[in-house]
């Protein structure tokens, strides 16, 4: 077919799109392993199979690929996880929907999060603020959704920022340590925080 009728032109985006993602997934592994200011582009180029000028063309430095890994990890749970919490439904259910999609999350990205959390002070000042505008909405939403289960008198009167910024820290903290390879170790996981969670705060 022609570019005429735009169906080239979506190739070339896809592409374009697949190399990115491969590029963050390469850097996200390298510096987990040996620490962003240790690393160069010249090694995520090589570790993707590419050459230095054609890393450039998707990214203009090093800290915009950390700036994409962070990016990642913050954006996807507010897209991903937040609906949610629209759902027809008490916010007991609501409320375990978020800490099991999570945690699953929180597996599938393991490696960008930790990536993310310890690398942070490299970005920019720019990008920090909007990672960190994004973290915020994030515990605002959850903070309401505390606040909505206390009026309905599903869970215990408690200060909801600070149950809020607790629980995101107790969620958060799965990264530095899940391993399950298989559905039933997640799984365990999310029960087990279920209980922990839903058990401190019913009434």
């Amino acid at each position: 077919m022609s570019s005429g009728d735009g169906v080239e032109p979506l190739r070339r985006q896809d592409r374009t799109r697949l190399r990115r993602a491969e590029i963050v997934s390469a850097a996200a592994r390298i510096f987990a392993t040996d620490g962003y200011a240790n690393v160069g582009t010249r090694e995520i180029a090589d570790a993707v199979g590419i050459r230095g000028a054609s890393l450039y063309h998707h990214f203009g430095s090093k800290e915009e690929i950390l700036y994409e890994i962070s990016l990642t990890v913050t954006r996807e749970p507010v897209e991903e996880n937040l609906p949610l919490l629209d759902l027809a439904a008490t916010p007991t259910e609501r409320l375990a929907a978020l800490i099991e999609a999570h945690i699953r999350h929180l597996r599938r990205r393991r490696v960008e999060h930790l990536v993310a959390l310890h690398e942070r002070t490299s970005l920019t000042a720019e990008h920090q603020a909007r990672i960190d505008d994004y973290r915020h909405y994030y515990h605002r939403r959850v903070r309401d959704l505390l606040a909505a289960g206390m009026r309905a008198g599903e869970f215990r009167e408690l200060d909801p920022p600070i149950v809020a910024l607790g629980l995101m820290d107790m969620l958060n903290g799965v990264s530095g340590w899940i391993r399950g390879d298989s559905d039933d170790d997640v799984q365990v996981v999310v029960d087990t925080y279920l209980d922990l969670v839903l058990g401190g705060l019913r009434r």
